[in-house]
């Protein structure tokens, strides 16, 4: 089907976030500069973001009917076949992005190499136009890439293009039963991270990197993009006369996925990607599943 929309997915640059905290510019900069910080650090990067975002619209909008989007609304913007999802912004935005468009390919554009490392972000403002004509005939190519889905027992279910977290949404710990394969045990610890193969290089990989170094053994997770396996890991295992640390990690795929029943009486939480507003209650008599998610996400390069 031909594309007809560019929907532009953005988020707030930190000048804006500032001035919706402080009320007025005056005021934020007041704060940052009282602080001992460079608030024209913040100017410059609101400056080169604003001016990519109208180059981005110039270029599109001689071939598709453009559209910009804010972050926070993409839980309930509702994407149709003919829109083409548009991510200005930093790697991350490409992660919040993927779990909302339904299997969409994404264009991501790097706003500011100087700024943003743009693993996500294969197009930058230099070259982002050269890829138009092939977007207005669909003659592009597309990265696979697997996401992870979280389940719950009440029927809700939540996506993650780098990982999920799972356990208190606050320093204490975290109490559950965890079933893995044919092994299942009660654990208390810090919580669970799984990550998918596009999220390896993020949070488990800074797990990966303590470990190895504590043990002075090189521990690494080497996973690639479109792999359909996931991988966990609990943090900080707790030994007791009620918690057991022997399922500490593993790769979870179709046949073996990870099973978790909350034992915490409040403040248990699943959230994905980073974003603890995008979550799930994780309480008493909640249980998940997590496996890998129904469709992959596309990414144009």
């Amino acid at each position: 089907m031909k594309l007809e929309n560019a929907v532009i997915i953005t988020n707030k640059t930190r000048l804006e976030s500032l001035i919706e905290r402080f009320n007025t510019k005056a005021q934020a900069k007041f704060y940052i500069e009282h602080s001992g910080g460079d608030f024209s650090d913040y100017e410059q990067e609101h400056m080169i973001f604003k001016e990519s975002l109208a180059t981005v619209v110039e270029k599109l909008s001689a071939s598709f009917k453009c559209k910009i989007v804010d972050r926070s609304y993409l839980p309930n913007y509702i994407f149709s076949e003919k829109d083409l999802p548009v991510v200005l912004g930093q790697d991350g935005l490409v992660a919040n992005t993927a779990k909302y468009v339904n299997g969409l390919p994404i264009f991501a554009i790097n706003p500011d190499n100087s700024r943003y490392d743009g693993v996500l972000l294969p197009y930058n403002m230099k070259n982002f136009a050269e890829e138009i004509p092939l977007l207005i005939s669909s003659r592009f190519n597309c990265d696979d890439i697997t996401m992870a889905k979280a389940t719950l027992n009440d029927g809700q279910t939540l996506l993650a293009f780098n990982d999920f977290f799972i356990g208190p949404a606050s320093h204490t710990s975290a109490r559950y039963n965890i079933k893995f394969g044919k092994e299942n045990e009660n654990q208390s610890s810090s919580g669970i991270i799984v990550s998918t193969g596009a999220g390896s290089t993020g949070w488990l990989s800074s797990i990966c990197k303590q470990v190895s170094r504590m043990s002075k053994k090189r521990t690494e997770i080497d996973m690639t993009w479109e792999q359909d396996e996931l991988f966990f890991v609990v943090r900080e295992p707790f030994e007791s006369k009620y918690s057991n640390a022997n399922i500490v990690s593993g790769f979870v795929d179709k046949a073996h996925p990870l099973v978790i029943e909350s034992f915490m009486p409040q403040k248990g939480v699943i959230f994905s990607d980073g974003i603890e507003k995008d979550y799930l209650n994780f309480n008493s008599g909640a249980i998940v599943k997590i496996g890998l998610a129904d469709s992959k996400a596309h990414l144009i390069v």
